[in-house]
């Protein structure tokens, strides 16, 4: 099984990141203008503390509407429990997760630190790759 990339070989390094204090409207344009889905959100000592994605995002958004004004830091919206995976987990088990869950991406840690974040198109790229 030696020859089964790992999450590592596939995963985007130094991922884009928000943080808990950062207004709800520039997160939303953050993830918009880089054209992510969602963003691990870090502490000031870069602590992985959340996700918040686009349908996150939208719940602000009806909010906003009813209020007829944006409102509200990352905090109040993210996902606070968060899954991960880890840089050294092979593909095949990155794929298995993304297919038993809903989600688009993960954060990638190694040793507690957050060091990437892989998608769904990284996986099938894997798997493509693995295959072909």
């Amino acid at each position: 099984m030696s020859d089964i990339p790992l999450v590592a070989d596939y995963m985007a390094r130094d991922p884009v990141t928000l943080t808990p204090h950062m207004e709800i409207n520039h997160a939303m344009n953050v993830l918009l203008d880089g054209r992510l889905s969602g963003a691990p959100v870090v502490d000031n000592q870069g602590w992985l503390v959340g996700v918040l994605s686009k349908k996150d995002c939208l719940t602000a958004a009806l909010e906003a509407s009813y209020y007829r004004q944006w409102g509200g830091r990352v905090e109040a919206y993210m996902a606070r429990d968060v899954k991960t995976l880890e840089a050294g987990m092979d593909m095949i088990a990155a794929t298995r997760a993304f297919v038993d869950s809903s989600f688009r991406r993960f954060p990638v840690m190694e040793n507690g630190e957050l060091v990437g974040q892989i998608s769904r198109a990284d996986a099938l790229r894997a798997m493509r790759d693995l295959w072909s």
